[in-house]
């Protein structure tokens, strides 16, 4: 329900919600008892007391009932901490936010002789929409001699799923380390995915998935509550496959993440607390895979505006190229404004309507014409090739 619905119940049941119907209100009333007062001037001092100590007042306690109170009493309308309370009620918790960890690989100039990289180095990510991230390494990494690279443990500065960037994105160093030519966040580097306070709607999707996880039977919605609590996890990103792929009482879930997969160690994570931890049905054999990713090459050629000024097409041709990435999911969707329509499991991924969204996220562009057919997903998550964006003047 909306505001207006609420509104509309109050006064369906013969509540008066405007000062007009207020005033007919008090009017019948003073009727009713007998008043000889014949004044209903708008001037009349008794009225104007009655809006400023009645008529006001009881306003106010109609907008909070109909905008606050009666809203928060619904999962679908429920907001912040009213939402929290009826998680609350069915034993959900809002997830918190948490800090991306993972590993840097550190690559130096020379493999002569011991390079220590100390702990605290930073490493920042390319500008993102104007958006910089940085991670910090946490223990002290020693190049041995003979070794040309070495990981690094790091931890992102600050908690959030902006954090969790596609392999390549880390790769500046704000204060050079003497000896080092290049420190990147290699395949798999993600370790502990970040993850941002809980919204409402993810919030509100795993209360709804509550209601049919509460019975004695593993049933989907059982098994999707329990995964959906580990950081990263969505509620509506957990895919089963029923098809008994190892036998009789068999089933696998696929996980879906906003960027990199995070390393096979927190996949191990979650299939430990299914499998070993008595988390399971009797006789369930569930098993958690990162969801298969298709891989694909998007080309798309560009026509800036002529008034657009050739010093600003290499600027246009990157902020596409990130615009194109976050589809992808290569970065939040947080960082462009309207987002990108994200790519899916089971789903089209249709880029007549990315042109379209290009369009309105960047003016300057005068025509675009892409190389790529939708793509059409089964059990799948389409993932970047390679992006090739060309300017024709």
């Amino acid at each position: 329900m909306s505001e207006i619905d609420f509104k509309q119940a109050l006064a369906d049941a013969g509540i008066p919600t405007t000062k007009a119907k207020l005033r007919q209100a008090w009017e019948a009333e003073v009727a009713a008892q007998g008043s000889k007062l014949s004044n209903s001037s708008g001037w009349s001092p008794f009225w104007r007391v009655i809006t400023a100590l009645v008529t006001t007042p009881v306003l106010w306690l109609i907008e909070f009932i109909a905008d606050t109170v009666l809203p928060n009493f619904f999962v679908k309308t429920a907001k912040g901490a009213w939402l929290d309370m009826l998680a609350w009620a069915v034993n959900v918790t809002r997830k918190a936010s948490t800090k991306a960890e993972g590993v840097l690989l550190f690559t130096r100039v020379s493999s002569a002789g011991v390079l220590e990289v100390p702990a605290g180095t930073r490493v920042q990510s390319v500008s993102i929409n104007g958006n910089v991230y940085e991670l910090l390494t946490t223990a002290m990494g020693s190049f041995a001699d003979g070794e040309f690279q070495v990981k690094v443990p790091a931890r992102a500065k600050e908690a959030g799923s902006g954090f969790n960037l596609a392999p390549g994105y880390y790769s500046i160093l704000p204060e050079p380390v003497p000896g080092v030519i290049l420190a990147v966040n290699a395949d798999n580097w993600l370790s502990q995915p970040g993850a941002d306070i809980e919204l409402d709607d993810d919030l509100r999707l795993r209360v709804r998935n509550q209601f049919s996880a509460v019975n004695q039977w593993h049933t989907d919605a059982v098994y999707r509550a329990m995964i959906a609590v580990f950081p990263g996890v969505q509620a509506d990103g957990v895919y089963f496959e029923h098809n008994a792929p190892r036998g009789p009482g068999s089933a696998n879930a696929y996980l879906l993440f906003e960027a990199d997969t995070p390393a096979a160690s927190y996949l191990a994570q979650i299939n430990d607390y299914i499998r070993d931890s008595g988390n399971h049905g009797h006789g369930d054999d569930l098993l958690v895979f990162e969801m298969p990713a298709t891989h694909h090459t998007v080309k798309v050629r560009i026509w800036p505006k002529a008034e657009l000024g050739a010093e600003r097409h290499p600027a246009l041709k990157a902020d596409i190229e990130l615009y194109i990435r976050a589809a992808f999911r290569e970065s939040t969707d947080s960082d462009f404004k309207p987002a990108p329509t994200l790519t899916h499991p089971q789903s089209r991924f249709s880029f007549s309507r990315l042109g379209e969204e290009l369009h309105q996220q960047f003016p300057g562009i005068d025509s675009l014409d892409f190389d790529n057919t939708d793509i059409v997903s089964e059990l799948t998550i389409p993932r970047l090739a390679g992006v090739e964006v060309s300017l024709n003047a």
